[in-house]
Order: structure tokens, then C-alpha cells, then sequence
């Protein structure tokens, strides 16, 4: 059996979610606002703060619905300044 740690926190927090391919960065509506950032490595980058885990449940399950293969889920540091945005493909 398995035990949960207490220690979690489920409040809001900034995050970045990686996926395989392209998103055109209109899709950022779609993901309440937050940014979509192509990285020149084929990867799309969804950066942004996320009110609780249950919006964070949310984001992965539209992730889900368009059909990319997610590489990671991040939640960054809020002490942080967020990171640079990633380079952008070229077209």
C-alpha cells in the first residue's frame, strides 16, 4: 500500500507543460490564456499559473483531446521570475 505525502501543495502555481509537436499559438484562448510557445525543438511549450489542481487536471485533459503526446508537466518555482521563452520555430 501506498502513502500519500501531506506536505503537497494544491494551491495555485505557475507551470509548463511540454508536448511533441506544433500548436499554432492561437490555441492559448483554448488554454485559459496561457502562453503557447513553439520551441525550435519540435516541442510546444504551455506556460502559465494555474489556480488549483483541478484547473491543472483540466489543462491535461484538453492536452489530451488534441491528440499531442505530452513530454512533461512542470510546476516552476514561484519565488522565480519566469523563465525566457523558448526560441520559436521558424515557419
Amino acid at each position: 500500500m501506498s502513502e500519500m505525502s501531506s506536505g503537497a501543495d494544491h494551491g495555485p502555481g505557475r507551470y509548463e507543460i511540454r508536448l511533441t509537436g506544433h500548436l499554432d499559438p492561437r490555441w492559448a484562448g483554448w488554454f485559459d490564456g496561457m502562453a503557447v510557445t513553439n520551441d525550435a525543438d519540435g516541442t510546444t511549450v504551455i506556460r502559465g499559473d494555474v489556480v488549483d489542481q483541478s484547473a491543472l487536471h483540466g489543462l491535461l485533459h484538453k492536452v489530451r483531446d488534441i491528440g499531442l503526446p505530452l513530454v512533461s508537466v512542470v510546476r516552476l518555482d514561484a519565488d522565480q521570475p519566469p523563465p525566457p521563452s523558448p526560441r520559436k520555430a521558424r515557419p
